[in-house]
């Protein structure tokens, strides 16, 4: 009869499980900060895989109220705009610039133009996963996104927010 050994464990896993609640929602929420959703995950240790936690950070993650959205967006810097010079040399702001990474040259002064008036027409900046994403490609988006109305577009936005905190924690997983 074949050894059934348990699964290899996950050496990312067991550190955050490991973690104290202090240190595990400062990892976190260089993912997402929106202090809801890092207690809520905290909440839910230890995780038993990868898949466990991704499972339950997009859960979370599709629960992000307007509230959560507005306060996510002061921190978030503009597309093509660097991070915060407060936040600039953190593991958040370097991992917004390599996926603001294809808003280069002159898509940046298209960038300034297309941003001021979608903040205008909806009163915060315009955030969206860029990750892998050219310049072009992120520019027709906010373009079309400028069609929305004010709910359906904070409703775009919410999910945008998650699927940025679901690629970063798998970074997060990745680097550990």
């Amino acid at each position: 009869m074949p050894d059934r050994a348990a699964a290899p464990a996950d050496p990312a896993i067991e550190r955050l499980n490991a973690l104290g609640p202090e240190e595990f929602r400062a990892e976190l929420a260089q993912c997402l900060d929106i202090d809801r959703w890092v207690r809520a995950l905290d909440g839910e240790r230890p995780f038993r895989d990868r898949d466990a936690l991704i499972a339950a950070a997009g859960r979370h993650a599709a629960a992000i109220t307007d509230d959560e959205v507005a306060q996510a967006l002061a921190r978030h810097p503009r597309i093509g705009q660097q991070a915060a010079p407060a936040a600039a040399g953190g593991t958040e702001a370097a991992w917004s610039r390599g996926e603001q990474a294809g808003v280069t040259g002159a898509a940046k002064d298209d960038f300034r133009a297309a941003n001021a008036a979608y903040e205008e027409r909806f009163g915060q900046i315009y955030l969206v996963c860029a990750s892998g994403r050219s310049g072009p490609e992120l520019l027709a988006d906010l373009t079309a996104r400028m069609a929305n109305d004010p709910a359906a577009e904070a409703r775009v936005v919410a999910g945008e927010l998650g699927k940025i905190a679901l690629l970063r924690l798998e970074r997060l997983l990745d680097r550990q």
